[in-house]
């Protein structure tokens, strides 16, 4: 029993969906059975925010993500004949793998709906740890209208992955450790999609200290919590890095708990998810997904709000596709201007290619791709376009072989990235 287990309750608090009890209760119904992840500072992120920074290391997990909480205490609460009949859920991938995982440990058969453009690890993987799945609509809202025809048809329970009470407390032992671990965290950054996760961490939150701020962050693309709070009506659409809090309808009863508990909603673009995501393994050694950077994500878009103050970050799933990775990292790369891609204008003669790369030479350049266009060009007949994708060390040493090719009487271009 840790000394969380001794401090007060919210018994004053006024009535919500759960408590700090549950919570408790939770954490030692699941004891043993998902890992006690570290929760560790981070110098070098301190240092670029102006915060300091503890990061909560949900994607060591053994499904790389903290579904397995919420999930676990749901499953355990079935009586005999629920587990023999077997349960159903809706889910973009972790709360899937969190639920087969363990529905497989306790001999409860498990069908799992996900939208059918669903990150093919987490398909792989949701089917490794024994589930059956079901392909079905665009979106995860699609999934969860076809997860409750199957419910019906084949007798099965479902298991929300955020809006029941059960599975929102077992989320909230995240915040039970990370505040046991680290008592002095004054602000806590939480990614939200349905509301699960921050409904739980905000309910320990207040309960162990009222003048804690809880902060949650969603994608711009999909700011459905957001909206609901500012009582707009929200645009979700498009293709998000964070596709695990990609939800267009937050759950009923997490907006009760978020309405009253959670302090402030962020909103995070695409650029912003990428580049946290590229930070978190190049500084941090780690493998996060979108949803799993946001919180990072959110205090290098705003890091005024944040200065001066210990925040505790949850790096809530490290499931992403590799090749999607690669594609984030090689981007900001681009971005960062260690990588670029130049066009450069060419007379249709020997020798202008070398000329060029002597350039290159000189400025201790690494050309990595060249390639030439000829015909599909807008230029005179003996013009010639030449592609070059070169490493540089960074922006500057750029701007300079970018220089010295306009000195040398080259036309040159960068290719931006959006």
């Amino acid at each position: 029993m840790t000394a969380l287990a001794a401090l007060p309750t919210d018994a004053a608090a006024p009535a919500l969906p759960i408590a700090f009890a549950d919570v408790l209760a939770a954490r030692d119904r699941i004891a043993g059975a998902v890992v006690r992840t570290p929760c560790l500072h981070s110098r070098t992120l301190s240092e670029l925010t102006g915060a300091e920074i503890w990061l909560k290391f949900e994607n060591l997990q053994f499904t790389a993500a903290y579904k397995e909480r919420g999930a676990l205490n749901k499953l355990l609460s079935l009586d005999a004949a629920q587990r023999a009949r077997g349960v159903i859920a809706a889910s973009a991938g972790n709360h899937a793998q969190g639920l087969a995982y363990h529905a497989r440990r306790l001999g409860i058969p498990v069908t799992i709906v996900m939208p059918r453009f669903a990150p093919a690890v987490k398909v792989r993987q949701t089917e490794g740890h024994g589930a059956t799945v079901i392909l079905y609509g665009e979106t995860f809202d699609d999934a969860v209208t076809h997860a409750h025809i199957v419910e019906a048809e084949r007798g099965l329970l479902y298991v929300p992955p955020y809006d029941d009470a059960l599975v929102m407390a077992g989320q909230g032992t995240v915040a039970l450790e990370m505040l046991d671990d680290v008592p002095a965290i004054d602000t806590l950054v939480v990614p939200i999609g349905g509301g699960g996760l921050i409904s739980g961490m905000a309910t320990v939150a207040k309960a162990l200290n009222p003048a804690m701020r809880v902060i949650g962050v969603q994608a711009e693309l999909y700011p459905s919590m957001w909206a609901k709070m500012h009582g707009e009506v929200a645009r979700c659409d498009g293709d998000t890095l964070a596709e695990g809090i990609a939800v267009k309808t937050p759950g009923v009863l997490t907006f009760q708990v978020v309405k009253a508990l959670v302090d402030d909603i962020l909103l995070v673009g695409e650029r912003d998810l990428e580049r946290a995501v590229s930070l978190l393994l190049t500084i941090e050694k780690t493998v996060v997904e979108g949803a799993g950077a946001a919180g990072l994500a959110a205090i290098l878009a705003n890091p005024q709000p944040f200065r001066g103050r210990t925040v505790g970050l949850v790096l809530c799933g490290g499931n992403i596709d590799t090749r999607l990775l690669a594609n984030v990292l090689l981007r900001d790369l681009a971005r960062a201007g260690r990588l670029a891609r130049l066009r450069i204008r060419l007379k249709d003669r020997p020798g202008q290619l070398f000329e060029v790369a002597r350039v290159f030479d000189r400025l201790q350049v690494n050309i990595l791709e060249v390639y030439h266009q000829r015909v599909f060009t807008t230029l005179p007949a003996k013009g010639l376009i030449t592609e070059i994708e070169c490493e540089t060390r960074d922006r500057d040493h750029l701007d300079r072989l970018i220089e010295a090719l306009r000195a040398a009487g080259y036309d040159v271009r960068p290719v931006e990235l959006d």
